[in-house]
């Protein structure tokens, strides 16, 4: 595993180790320009959880990063704030931006080319998320994980892999199955926003696998 990021880490070198990390911060409410501060520093001048930041950008990071779990009970509502803005992102930006690309490139696309079937399919994964998305915010109230006993799942595991391999069917789909006149730069601006889509959505089901989950667990079995 690569060298984690610790508390002392400069937060630019996380950003240009890998500039995806970007996302994450914004939903911190950090952004560009962070100068030469540690993501201690930053947490300290910004009033935001450390342990929670480096936990959660190391989980969305690195595969095999596995976090301490005996922070998680302490930052419920910081934990929680994050994966709503997460989902906020997915609703306001990413699935709006690829639908709109969409419909630019069939607007300039003729032939057999497979398109309106990728749409219609996007559409299914779209509503998908967006169903999750619901979910998750009638669990969710005031930056609270509601406490119930008798709920003790969120949303499933099984739910989240469907949505990763459904965009990743998606993907296949374009790179595979794409044929006739189409504009090639739409194309292109279509396959990245749907990869950019399948990243976050992996990176951060980590994080609700690795915490929100064991969070969860921890709520309903005191």
């Amino acid at each position: 595993m690569p060298t984690l990021i610790t508390p002392d880490t400069r937060l630019s070198d996380v950003i240009t180790r890998d500039p995806s990390t970007v996302t994450v911060l914004s939903r911190f409410g950090l952004r560009l320009g962070v100068g030469d501060l540690t993501v201690s520093g930053i947490c300290r001048s910004r009033g935001i959880n450390t342990a929670l930041l480096t936990t959660i950008l190391n989980t969305f990071l690195y595969e095999d990063y596995v976090p301490e779990t005996a922070m998680i009970p302490s930052v419920t509502s910081e934990l929680v704030d994050y994966l709503s803005q997460t989902n906020d992102y997915y609703e306001r930006f990413l699935l709006p931006n690829i639908e709109r690309h969409f419909q630019l490139l069939i607007g300039k696309s003729s032939g057999n080319n497979n398109l309106q079937l990728m749409l219609q399919f996007f559409h299914e994964v779209k509503q998908q998320l967006l169903e999750r998305i619901n979910d998750d915010r009638t669990r969710w109230q005031s930056g609270k994980l509601k406490n119930n006993p008798e709920d003790q799942h969120l949303s499933t595991e099984a739910d989240n892999d469907t949505i990763e391999d459904k965009i990743n069917d998606l993907v296949n789909m374009m790179v595979i199955h794409l044929q006739g006149d189409y504009d090639a730069n739409l194309a292109l601006a279509v396959l990245h926003a749907i990869v950019s889509l399948k990243k976050d959505i992996t990176q951060n089901n980590r994080i609700r696998k690795r915490i929100l989950h064991p969070l969860h667990h921890a709520l309903t079995h005191q």
